[in-house]
C-alpha cells in the first residue's frame, strides 16, 4: 500500500457534525472520543473528493471507479483509496497582538511526526509556558501573550521555528502564489502551547453561532426554530493519512504506485465540506504531500 499525507485548511467556518448534541450546543462538531479534539471524518473527505474527480482532478470514469469504487448497488469491488480522519494540527486562536495565533501542542506534534516522519525534537514545556518563533508578533508585553482570555508566558526558541517551517512548507508549497508571504505570516503567529491549555482552548475557542428560522408568511421567528451550531473557525489546519492500494477494478490492472499517481501532487484542491453549504460553511483547500510516505 502507498500512503500519502494530506493537509486540510478551512477557508470559512467548518461544520462537520455528529447530529443533535446532548449539551448546551444543539449541533456540535465531531470530536475524537479519546482526546475530545475536533476531527473531520475520512468518509466526508472521500465523498466530496469523488464529486470533484472529473472537474478538478481531471480523471476518466474508469479512473474514478478504480480510485473510489463503483456507485452501483451491485458493486463488484471496492475502491483503492482510503481516507483516514483529518486530525487537528493548528487551531486559530484570537490574540491581542498579531490578531490571531496558530496554536498546537506537544501531543499533536508527536502524532503528526509519527505520520509525516522527520527528526525534530518534541518540545518539553513547563506548566503555563509556551514556545514561539524568533519572528513572533504575539507578544503583548514582558514576554507574555494574551490568547482569548488567557495571559500566557512565552519564550522564543529555535525548535518552534523548525516546526513552523516544516508545517508551512507542506501547507504552502512552491506552487502556491505568494507562498513565501503566506509562510512568513503563519510562522510569525505560530505557538506551541502546553497540552492542557491547548485542550482547554480546543473545547472553548471554537465558534458558536446562534441561528433562527423565519416564518415565510408572518416574517417572525417560528416556534422552536432557535438553535446553536458549533464550527471550527476559518484558518483551522488539519492533517491525515491517505492510503492507496492496488486496483480492485478488473478493467484496470494497476499497482498501488500507479493508482497513487492518479492523484495530483503540488495541486491545491478546492472543496466544500460538511453541512450548512448554503450559508457559506465548509470552504476548504486540500493539499496532498509531495513525497509519498511508505
Amino acid at each position: 500500500m502507498q500512503t500519502r499525507i494530506f493537509h486540510l485548511q478551512a477557508l470559512s467556518a467548518l461544520h462537520v457534525g455528529t447530529g443533535q448534541g446532548v449539551g448546551i450546543v444543539d449541533l456540535p462538531i465531531a470530536r475524537a472520543k479519546s482526546t475530545n479534539l475536533p476531527i473531520v471524518a475520512g468518509s466526508a473527505l472521500k465523498g466530496v473528493l469523488r464529486d470533484e474527480a472529473d472537474t478538478q482532478l481531471k480523471l476518466s470514469k474508469d479512473d474514478v471507479k478504480t480510485l473510489f469504487g463503483p456507485v452501483d448497488s451491485d458493486a463488484t469491488h471496492a475502491g483503492a483509496i482510503a481516507f483516514g480522519d483529518a486530525q487537528l494540527l493548528l487551531l486559530p486562536i484570537r490574540s491581542f497582538a498579531g490578531t490571531v495565533a496558530y496554536a498546537t501542542c506537544p501531543y499533536i506534534l508527536r502524532q503528526y511526526q509519527r505520520d509525516v516522519g522527520g527528526q525534530l525534537d518534541i518540545p518539553v514545556l513547563e506548566a503555563d509556558k509556551a514556545r514561539v518563533t524568533d519572528e513572533s508578533v504575539l507578544f503583548v508585553t514582558n514576554g507574555k501573550m494574551a490568547l482569548e482570555d488567557l495571559d500566557i508566558e512565552a519564550y522564543e526558541t529555535g525548535i518552534a521555528g523548525q516546526w513552523a517551517d516544516q508545517i508551512v512548507e507542506q501547507l504552502y508549497p512552491e506552487t502556491v502564489a505568494q507562498c513565501e508571504q503566506w509562510r512568513a505570516a503563519v510562522k510569525a503567529r505560530f505557538v506551541i502551547l502546553p497540552d492542557d491549555i491547548f485542550s482547554f482552548l480546543a473545547d472553548t475557542a471554537t465558534e458558536i453561532r446562534t441561528r433562527i428560522r423565519i416564518d415565510h408568511d408572518t416574517r417572525v421567528v417560528m416556534n422552536g426554530a432557535l438553535w446553536t451550531e458549533e464550527n471550527l473557525p476559518a484558518e483551522t489546519v488539519m492533517w491525515g493519512v491517505l492510503g492507496v492500494s492496488a486496483s480492485r477494478n478488473k478493467d484496470q490492472n494497476k499497482t498501488a504506485k500507479e493508482v497513487s499517481e492518479l492523484l495530483p501532487l503540488n495541486q491545491e484542491i478546492s472543496l466544500q465540506l460538511g453541512g450548512k453549504h448554503t450559508v457559506g460553511r465548509g470552504f476548504c483547500r486540500l493539499l496532498l504531500s509531495q513525497n509519498e510516505q511508505v
